[in-house]
């Protein structure tokens, strides 16, 4: 008795949340399509740049590079409030939202600390890939990898409030994004991969509890 009473108040609780919740989880849905775009257009047309040996996160570099910093911060503060979304569109998921939320403070924090130049990008820069971080670049390296973390935990968590095909495919995402963040010391390439899988499902998951 006591837990249908249980569910049925959640449930109230996120009827009478989704008003609110629903420009909250527009606004994380356009977050990584935003993010991405800015990534593939300023990789396919700054000089210098190549998607299989450098990471979009050095598109903060070089004279163009306050548009990828831009990108970064406006993603950040585009997640933190879908975060929120989350938490009204969810009233019994606690840690969901959290775990987004840290996904979008580690946008925000590369806007500020920019990833270090390296393996022929910006031009001018060592051939090598970096192996010898600097003080910015050990931030931006900390708080993405924290960041894509949180999101696969993220996606765990949802998956228990999802169901069905949803909830298996949250989890395969959740996968998919730690193995390419593991990938990545082999190729950069698989990490911009999995990160943008990451980014497109987290769409998907804030565009279909919109519409719930």
């Amino acid at each position: 008795m006591t837990n249908t009473t249980t569910a049925r108040t959640a449930t109230a609780s996120s009827a009478l949340a989704s008003p609110a919740a629903r420009p909250l989880l527009t606004a994380g849905a356009v977050a990584g399509p935003l993010f991405l775009t800015v990534g593939v257009v300023g990789g396919l047309t700054r000089e210098g740049f190549d998607f299989t040996r450098n990471a979009l996160s050095q598109l903060s570099l070089g004279g163009l590079g306050w548009i990828q910093q831009t990108a970064f911060l406006l993603t950040g503060a585009l997640l933190l409030a879908g975060a929120v979304g989350l938490r009204r569109a969810l009233p019994g998921s606690a840690w969901a939202p959290r775990l987004v939320g840290v996904f979008g403070a580690s946008f925000v924090l590369d806007g500020f600390f920019a990833a270090d130049p390296g393996a022929g990008f910006p031009v001018g820069a060592p051939e090598g890939r970096v192996t010898e971080l600097s003080g910015h670049g050990l931030v931006h390296l900390v708080g993405g990898t924290v960041g894509f973390l949180a999101l696969s935990a993220a996606f765990l968590v949802l998956a228990r409030h999802l169901g069905g095909r949803r909830a298996l495919a949250s989890r395969v995402v959740a996968a998919a994004v730690l193995l390419g963040f593991a990938a990545s010391g082999a190729t950069v390439l698989a990490f911009t991969l999995a990160a943008a899988l990451g980014l497109a499902w987290l769409t998907a998951v804030a565009i279909g509890l919109r519409a719930s």
